[in-house]
């Protein structure tokens, strides 16, 4: 199968005349926006026509800015040199300075109305959009005057955006210099963080610490990078009357901080189960100190060693997708045959993976990093969850159709865990052993690694305030919060201090704390599981519609719909508990084994 990606539904090259006709067409939306907000925003007459007026012309301009912001990201996240992509993303960065000024005077003029609620009910296109509208009523109380904003957007584009880019531009074009079979090579990063995952335990270490000295060539840069991003939110977010950079994230991901308090209660409680996996696990990798060290978290264990070319992946997604619903099948078979997945790995594209929903085309693609290991295939079912939680959006308007952080992950884990028990079914011991591992292992990775990145992002937050942090602090950060997190189921003297360097998550001025929504949809999505296997296909439906509104209601009315209540502790120690079984399995059928 063809493992790159086809963007020419977007364009076919950056110089078509489709490309540069947008262009011309993004600036005239623009332009015309701009000129309709200064004339038609100074009174609060005929409310209802200015507000239905604004819409229309809000999406339109953001419609033809995500066709071409789209292209020019998804080409230079596969291709970081790409000139084309990295000028065109910068001009409209620049450009998007211009809508500011409109968007302001809007919310400002929105949150001016003393009967909101009243307007809305007027209008069926009001009514549509009545959680977009009250929650612009709300951001304007954090906005600050027209002047300063134009000026913070224009100097976001120097500052903020630019540290950015240059982080994606270190990590995507740093060669790691390896021994591989006794040949010295310079491979990509994401390719040696892959050898993470194999069998061989000396190419595991070899790969480890390659990885670690690599980060020597960059780690000053990206150390420069994250002061100045996060120097940026802490500035910004005092100016605009919010808390602490962490009100600002809940209240952008339209979640409390008593449900956080709640998930991370349990998560801490938890901790000791995980320890229990990974001390076992040491002892299976033959570790006498029965503590793992990092290059080994994601070793292999058991006889199976699960290989599968990219066909295989495919098949056996599309299959075992089908025992959950026809359309979460027909959506990534749809995904696979019309290459909307660029899968290879290559010199010059972005580690990691990610899922990229492209509404205004009713479609989606999908970044990935794929080896053949069943990680790897886990990782293809967690973003084609993302695509599928897009694929049941596509219907909403298009301003309703961007969700918070948190409930983002939610198809996304709940995909993996169809996967992994699916697979469980008709897997030999071996391979089933193998797969309740990787399962544990990941579920590992979203709440010990996450509540880690978690606690190195709050300290970093927190001596950030008071001036830039060295490399050594960043690292003394990173490894302390790794000691709290792993406690005694890792070697302490093993560890990965440059985690925040490979990370992209820390390295976005407007996604602060992209460390806990991970957790809240790996719990969320095993209480849903647990909900599924009750309920059969009854649950599918409700389930899809949940989705389908995720982009107008809060968190907390989102879980309503399926009858969760996530402030409460015990929900999120429900799910958790769920994990902790699957722990327990592993430790006995692991014990079984080694007698």
């Amino acid at each position: 199968m063809d493992m790159r990606w086809n963007l020419d539904v977007l364009y076919t090259s950056f110089d078509s005349p489709e490309c540069k006709a947008d262009w011309e067409k993004l600036c005239r939306e623009m332009d015309e926006l701009k000129s309709w907000a200064g004339q038609n925003l100074q009174t609060k007459e005929a409310a209802v026509a200015k507000i239905e007026t604004y819409l229309t012309k809000l999406t339109a301009t953001l419609q033809t800015q995500a066709r071409l912001y789209s292209y020019a990201e998804l080409t230079a996240s596969v291709d970081a040199k790409n000139t084309d992509a990295l000028q065109l993303i910068e001009r409209i960065q620049d450009q998007t300075v211009d809508l500011v000024e409109p968007e302001v005077q809007f919310k400002k003029w929105l949150g001016s109305l003393e009967n909101l609620e009243a307007l809305i009910a007027e209008s069926s296109l009001l009514e549509t959009h009545r959680f977009f509208l009250i929650e612009l009523a709300e951001q304007s109380k954090h906005m600050l005057s027209e002047k300063e904003e134009i000026i913070l957007a224009k100097m976001k584009n120097t500052g903020s955006n630019a540290w950015t880019k240059l982080q994606e531009m270190l990590t995507s074009t740093l060669l790691v210099e390896i021994t591989v079979d006794g040949e010295k090579k310079q491979l990509p990063l994401p390719v040696v963080r892959n050898m993470a995952y194999e069998k061989d335990a000396h190419v595991r270490k070899t790969a480890y610490e390659a990885e670690l000295a690599a980060y020597k060539k960059i780690e000053e840069s990206s150390a420069a990078s994250l002061n100045g991003i996060k120097g940026e939110v802490i500035t910004v977010a005092k100016l605009r009357g919010y808390e602490s950079a962490l009100d600002k994230t809940l209240k952008d991901s339209r979640m409390d901080k008593e449900t956080l308090d709640a998930m991370l209660t349990a998560m801490r409680e938890s901790l000791p189960a995980f320890h229990t996996y990974f001390r076992k696990k040491a002892e299976l990798l033959g570790h006498a100190n029965r503590q793992l060290p990092f290059y080994d978290l994601f070793a292999p264990v058991g006889e199976a060693d699960m290989r599968f070319r990219y066909q295989e992946a495919r098949d056996f997604i599309v299959k075992h997708f089908g025992s959950f619903s026809e359309k979460l099948a027909n959506y990534a078979a749809r995904a696979f045959d019309n290459k909307w997945i660029d899968a290879e790995t290559r010199e010059g594209k972005r580690g990691g993976a990610f899922c990229y929903n492209l509404h205004f085309i009713r479609e989606s693609r999908i970044m990935a990093n794929y080896t053949g290991s069943y990680n790897d295939v886990s990782t293809l079912a967690h973003e084609l969850g993302h695509g599928y939680h897009g694929e049941c959006l596509i219907d909403e308007a298009f301003l309703n159709s961007d969700y918070p952080m948190p409930i983002a992950e939610t198809a996304s884990i709940l995909c993996e865990t169809i996967i992994a028990n699916a697979a469980l079914e008709q897997a030999t011991p071996d391979e089933a052993f193998a797969i309740l591992e990787n399962d544990i292992s990941g579920s590992s990775q979203v709440i010990v690694d996450i509540y880690s990145r978690y606690l190195f992002e709050t300290e970093l937050f927190a001596r950030r305030e008071n001036g830039s942090l060295s490399v050594q602090e960043l690292k003394d950060i990173m490894l302390q919060a790794q000691k709290d997190a792993y406690g005694e189921g890792l070697d302490p003297s093993i560890l990965h201090p440059y985690m925040w360097v490979c990370k992209p998550h820390y390295y976005s001025a407007d996604y602060n704390f992209y460390n806990f929504p991970y957790a809240f949809g790996l719990l969320f999505a095993k209480g849903l599981y647990a909900e599924y296997l009750k309920r059969g296909d009854a649950f599918v439906g409700q389930y899809d519609q949940l989705l389908s509104v995720t982009g107008k209601q809060s968190i907390a009315d989102v879980a309503a719909i399926m009858d969760v209540d996530v402030r409460s502790v015990e929900f999120w120690r429900n799910s958790l508990a769920l994990i902790a079984k699957d722990i327990e399995t592993f430790v006995e059928l692991a014990s079984s084994r080694q007698k």
